[in-house]
């Protein structure tokens, strides 16, 4: 008598933990978004998510938000959150100005990373940068009550930018970067270190809201 194989039904796919949006012209529901409710911390150009995956993993008492216009890299995110096992993380294809402007509600998040930026090198492109004059008035109205942007760039002269747009804003303070959150480092930042490039990091947090 043949034995006969058993079928056994294969497990079913985790779900997705990439964010479908029903409409890009009404702010999200923030809350909604995670099985608990925790302090959320947006990352601002997630790339591949080296930075977020390994952070939230850290930091299980808080909830991770990767924003990332490319399909591919907000792909990876998804695919190395679900290996991980993390219930905290979610991601969103959309660029980023966008997102802050209208689909973060006011007041949302504990924390903005924005690491490695596009620098926009020539003068005549600057008005294409993420941080500009405009960017404190809008990370205030973003940020909760107490909440604090990290910024960390290879570029000199974007750096020198960003830290005078936020130095002249009231709202805000200068703040060391914890060291614990220095040390996860980006995709693109590992690879700028390890071709001996620095890391170029400030902090600021909102005194004012």
């Amino acid at each position: 008598m043949k034995n006969t194989p058993v079928e056994t039904a294969a497990a079913p796919p985790r779900q997705s933990l990439l964010v479908e949006l029903d409409s890009i012209l009404e702010p999200i529901n923030t809350a909604g978004l995670f099985p608990k409710a925790q302090p959320l911390e947006v990352e601002l150009g997630c790339g591949d998510g080296s930075f977020l995956i390994n952070y939230a993993r850290q930091k299980p008492e808080s909830n991770f938000l990767g924003v990332e216009r490319l399909t591919g890299r907000i792909k990876k995110v998804d695919r190395k959150a679900r290996r991980a096992g993390l219930v905290n993380v979610r991601g969103l294809r959309i660029e980023s100005t966008y997102f802050l402007r209208y689909l973060l509600p006011p007041q949302t998040a504990a924390a903005l990373h924005i690491y490695f930026p596009d620098p926009w090198p020539k003068r005549k492109h600057w008005s294409n940068r993420l941080v500009d004059a405009g960017f404190p008035a809008l990370a205030r109205r973003e940020l909760s009550a107490g909440g604090t942007i990290y910024l960390r760039t290879d570029a000199a002269a974007y750096f020198k930018q960003m830290r005078q747009v936020f130095d002249a804003s009231p709202e805000f303070r200068a703040v060391e970067t914890p060291e614990e959150l220095a040390a996860v480092k980006t995709d693109f930042e590992m690879e700028f270190n390890a071709r001996g490039i620095p890391t170029l990091l400030a902090a600021y947090q909102l005194v004012s809201n």
